[in-house]
């Protein structure tokens, strides 16, 4: 299989709201960025989640992302129940202009975002999805968003090829 070429990796991108019913910023990319849609439900977040969160039930939106058609990232988004209950992002479909316009509507706008990355071997399930061979390495990254209050509202992690991958990062320091 051929390394596919790098998607837009500028996290900000993905934590702002479009305006003008903009698309999401994974499908902006043109044809050649897809995303299926795995999964919506109400489970038991996962510990780092849990830790995030602070709320043992939440909305998970399980994700794969591909790339000139290969599968190149599993991106998981978890949602408070408070937050994602009664909204498109408990439904099974697209959201219209992608999670952080819904989000925004809904008065949760990005004020602060972590991220934690790290490099780690696949999971058997991971290799699956992703296509790779089972001792491969895959890049994780952790999203935390929090509002202007230091609510976080939601929580990212994303398994991602490691090939063709470039995080970019660019920080205001006062």
């Amino acid at each position: 299989m051929s390394t596919p070429s790098a998607p837009n990796d500028d996290s900000a991108s993905y934590v702002k709201a479009q305006t003008n019913g903009g698309s999401d910023p994974w499908t902006a990319q043109g044809t050649h960025a897809t995303q299926r849609l795995l999964e919506v439900a109400e489970v038991d977040a996962p510990d780092d989640v849990l830790q995030a969160l602070k709320q043992k039930r939440v909305t998970v939106r399980r994700r794969l992302m591909l790339f000139d058609g290969v599968p190149v990232e599993l991106t998981d988004s978890y949602y408070p129940l408070t937050v994602a209950s009664g909204t498109a992002l408990a439904e099974e479909r697209k959201v219209r202009g992608g999670a952080p316009t819904l989000l925004a509507e809904l008065g949760y706008v990005a004020h602060e975002v972590t991220e934690d990355v790290c490099a780690r071997p696949v999971t058997p399930a991971e290799a699956t999805a992703l296509d790779l061979p089972e001792r491969s390495t895959a890049l994780v990254l952790l999203r935390v968003t929090r509002d202007r209050e230091g609510r976080p509202f939601e929580v990212s992690r994303m398994v991602m090829r490691p090939e063709g991958r470039h995080l970019r990062y660019n920080w205001l320091v006062d």
